[in-house]
């Protein structure tokens, strides 16, 4: 029975929503319930509860929930994400930024930035952190690398009305950006590093594009690389967060140590206390 069978007030429906997220594995039905609501709604999710359930309003919200219940990201559902202050556009070919990631973001923000400092974001997909970084350090120049069109079709536009520069190169190449070697004051990355063979939900597996994804065999094929061209463009002192699959703080770490260019190695934790991600500090 689909939601637009049994619709009677708005609790009811969502409630029912709910039940159908729920059955489907969905793991945050009622999160996922409300928020649909009220981007059918076109309202902030707390008014939800008092709007009128009518046969239009049904009909729009039954669609969603089937497609969210066939496990299409909420996010591809409403063409935005959340991330951190920021509300970025999403959709087919770009990563989704995680709420994991706000930590490398919180890390960032708590930096002793001053003057106009240098930024670089590498892998930026939709330019989430890039923009957050930006919005915080309004002085800095920022700059967001990515390889994937699609991706930056997506980049571009969050970044409309912001100063990030928003650039299509690999950004493990060797020859990226040389003009700003030993100027840069700040470079993060949440690169591919999912290891090929982990299992994941459907939603990621099915609907994030691979390329951002998936990092080799053992998650670290970009991530050794990325290390690298950090060192290279960072000034003395200058700091970079690498963001790595839970299974591989230890080889983050020692992809660092063994550059030969960081002091300050840390392995940092998301808010779930899961390892998630690394910090280093450029040598003088």
């Amino acid at each position: 029975m689909t939601v637009a069978d049994r619709p009677t007030t708005m609790r009811q429906v969502i409630h029912d929503a709910a039940e159908v997220l729920a059955a489907a594995g969905v793991g945050s039905p009622r999160v996922d319930a409300e928020l649909l609501a009220a981007h059918v709604l076109g309202i902030e999710r707390g008014r939800v509860a008092f709007a009128d359930a009518d046969a239009a309003f049904v009909a729009a919200y039954d669609d969603l929930i089937s497609r969210r219940a066939a496990r299409v990201p909420l996010q591809h559902l409403t063409g935005t994400a959340a991330f951190g202050p920021l509300t970025v556009h999403v959709g087919p070919g770009v990563f989704i930024p995680r709420p994991e990631t706000e930590s490398l973001l919180e890390w960032a923000l708590a930096q002793p930035l001053s003057g106009d400092p240098v930024i670089v974001d590498l892998c930026t997909g939709s330019g989430a952190l890039a923009l957050a970084l930006a919005s915080a350090f309004p002085t800095a120049r920022v700059i967001a690398v990515d390889d994937s069109e699609e991706a930056l079709a997506y980049a571009r536009r969050n970044a409309v009305g912001s100063p990030v520069e928003v650039i299509r190169a690999d950004a493990t190449a060797p020859d990226l950006l040389t003009e700003l070697d030993s100027t840069v004051d700040l470079v993060v990355s949440n690169p591919p590093y999912i290891p090929e063979s982990a299992q994941l939900e459907p939603e990621v597996a099915d609907h994030d594009p691979a390329h951002a994804l998936f990092g080799g065999p053992d998650g670290m094929a970009v991530i050794d690389r990325l290390v690298g061209v950090a060192a290279r463009l960072l000034r003395p002192g200058g700091g970079c967060a690498v963001e790595h699959d839970d299974t591989t703080s230890d080889r983050t770490v020692d992809s660092f140590v063994r550059s030969g260019a960081f002091v300050d190695v840390t392995a940092r934790h998301d808010l779930a206390g899961r390892a998630r991600f690394v910090t280093a500090v450029r040598t003088g």
